[in-house]
């Protein structure tokens, strides 16, 4: 769905040429895409959290944000070739559709290598009756509520500090676009290179500690970062409190799928995660960037700023009465 998305954008005929029907095919488009977000992450959470060993599973599946991570870089990296190589009336021509047309090809890489992955489910498993039931899944509604108070804070904290920052500084701060472009790309760099290293710290010191510090530190820090970040005018420090907010982050990012696959049996472990998981993302997650253009129209932007810091103080609270999921990992049963 994502690739067919993204082809459809690539190729789509424009105004002059097709009339009120090529913004109808792009908002079709957009939906596809907006449809799928996220649409693997269950599989892919369940999948790496399965394939590791207990000792080094929070290192092991750390990748997955690296990957996820990965994909922001490159895109980063896409714009940033493009504005060095075309000017502005030729990215506004046809410039902009390489990316799109670029993603829907690796779109179609993924598929074939996900025919060779090795299966982690036993066959009992499988065909069992319950294997992927909602119902089956009701059964867990405590691990369905932790999941999706934690994943509310985690992924309006990701959109908020990676989707939409770079318009953040562009339109509140006022800094050039292709500067801006330049500092998010070395801010992503570093936030993909902390993943491994805050995946090892959680087999260390456990899943709870990780998320308690995430959303305490988050709580306490979101508003005057974003304040900071709101007239920042000078490059390097505005690559600083990016950084600094993105570290943070990444002690959620980092286990965000293996804390939530700890949480679930076997049976129903994709399925508990990708559910929970999508919901909340889309509630918090994709109406960050509305809410917070909302509050910017209505002159209020700092209300965005205590926005973020109330849901992280709410998966703080969640992260303090949970269970260490290590302990209580339904991993090997």
């Amino acid at each position: 769905m994502m690739g067919a998305g993204s082809l459809l954008i690539a190729v789509l005929p424009t105004y002059a040429i097709i009339g009120a029907w090529a913004p109808a095919l792009l908002l079709l488009a957009r939906l596809i895409q907006g449809f799928s977000t996220g649409g693997q992450f269950g599989a892919a959470a369940t999948y790496l959290s399965e394939v590791a060993s207990d000792a080094r599973r929070g290192f092991y599946a750390s990748f997955l944000y690296v990957t996820l991570i990965a994909g922001q870089l490159c895109a980063l990296l896409t714009l940033v070739a493009l504005q060095q190589v075309l000017d502005e009336a030729e990215l506004r021509a046809w410039g902009w559709r390489v990316p799109f047309a670029i993603g829907a090809c690796m779109a179609m890489i993924v598929l074939l290598l996900r025919d060779h992955l090795h299966e982690t489910t036993d066959n009992a498993t499988a065909k069992s009756a319950e294997a992927g039931s909602l119902l089956a899944l009701l059964r867990h509604p405590k691990a369905l509520l932790v999941v999706m108070s934690l994943t509310a804070g985690g992924g309006l904290c990701l959109y908020t500090f990676t989707t939409y920052m770079q318009k953040f500084l562009v339109n509140t701060a006022g800094m050039d676009i292709e500067l801006t472009s330049n500092v998010m790309l070395a801010a992503m760099l570093g936030f993909m290179l902390l993943q491994p290293a805050m995946g090892a710290l959680s087999d260390r010191i456990g899943r709870r500690k990780c998320l308690l510090l995430f959303s305490g530190l988050m709580t306490l820090s979101a508003v005057p970062i974003l304040t900071a970040l709101s007239t920042v005018k000078d490059a390097g420090l505005a690559f600083l409190l990016v950084l600094c907010a993105l570290t943070i982050l990444s002690l959620y990012t980092s286990i965000s799928g293996l804390f939530k696959a700890e949480l679930f049996p076997q049976h129903i472990r994709a399925l508990g995660v990708g559910l929970a998981h999508s919901i909340s993302i889309a509630v918090f997650g994709g109406t960050a960037e509305y809410i917070a253009l909302l509050c910017k129209r209505a002159g209020q932007e700092h209300i965005y700023f205590w926005y973020v810091a109330a849901v992280c103080a709410v998966a703080f609270f969640t992260a303090w009465f949970m269970r260490e999921p290590r302990r209580v990992s339904m991993m090997d049963k």
